[in-house]
């Protein structure tokens, strides 16, 4: 998920999909952990997926 798509969400709208992500990073952890995935860099794009939606939802907070 690209930074500009993320700065169109609502706060609802980050918080839902903060928690999508975070299933969708602890399926393909616990996927990967069993045996391996056909692409492991799926993992790493979902973590920092994680993290920019996480950073946009603080950042508004501060606001």
């Amino acid at each position: 998920m690209k930074q500009s798509e993320i700065k169109d969400l609502s706060i609802a709208e980050l918080q839902e999909k903060l928690s999508q992500l975070k299933k969708t990073y602890a399926d393909l952890k616990t996927a990967h952990t069993i045996s391996p995935i056909e692409n492991p860099l799926q993992v790493r794009s979902v973590r920092r997926s994680v993290a920019r939606v996480a950073t946009e939802i603080s950042k508004r907070d501060l606001q």
